[in-house]
């Protein structure tokens, strides 16, 4: 079973910035790392695997960024492929890769925070530092996490991404009933187009954390 603690998946629609010329080639690039992404954190089942197949997305995504210096989207990808990474390997050396993710989110916010044009920087930020744990093993930080999560939602109020991870934050937090209305947006978000395997694993995801939250909501 996949720790929580290193479930950071980002909402993934691209949409490039005005201040940036249209590239198919790369724009080409960020899509393959998605549909790859979502097909080893969802359909790759043992975790040797899929931490090996991860780790070769990283690296993929890190090449792409290296190409494209003053793009945010490929060093996005590859916080996600590290953390994905980070949950299939656990323990002390899956808690390494989670600050490795974080730095890379810092860098892409400071490249572009609106980058993916979802929140997703902040969607990924927030659910970090929701579910590593606190000092002193670990940078998480119920603050943070919460401010991060607000700022996903404002950027994308319907996604499935930043509903999910709030909820689940909430449901940390003992909010229940919060974490329930958080879930069933989750649920109910809009398909994106290209999409389908991850949109089908998160609202998975989402449904039966819901089911958690109803029961402990209303007993």
């Amino acid at each position: 079973m996949k720790s929580p603690m290193l479930a950071v998946i980002a909402a993934f629609a691209l949409t490039a910035t005005s201040a940036l010329a249209a590239d198919p080639a790369f724009d080409a690039h960020i899509d393959e790392l998605a549909r790859n992404w979502a097909h080893v954190n969802y359909e790759v089942r043992d975790k040797p695997s899929q931490a090996a197949q991860a780790a070769k997305l990283a690296a993929e995504a890190d090449a792409l960024a290296k190409q494209y210096p003053s793009r945010a989207e490929p060093l996005v990808w590859e916080a996600i492929s590290t953390a994905t990474e980070a949950g299939a390997k656990g323990g002390m050396g899956g808690l390494a890769l989670a600050k490795s993710a974080r730095g890379m989110l810092e860098r892409a916010e400071k490249i572009n925070p609106a980058t993916l044009g979802d929140g997703s920087v902040y969607t990924s930020l927030g659910s970090l530092y929701a579910q590593v744990p606190g000092f002193p093993i670990g940078f998480g930080d119920a603050g943070k996490a919460r401010a991060y999560l607000a700022k996903a939602l404002a950027a994308n109020p319907n996604g499935v991404d930043p509903n999910f991870f709030y909820g689940d934050f909430l449901m940390r937090q003992g909010d229940y009933a919060g974490a329930e209305t958080a879930l069933q947006r989750a649920v109910n978000a809009p398909a994106r187009p290209g999409r389908e395997v991850a949109d089908h694993g998160r609202k998975a995801q989402a449904a039966a954390l819901l089911a958690t939250a109803r029961q402990k909501a209303h007993g």
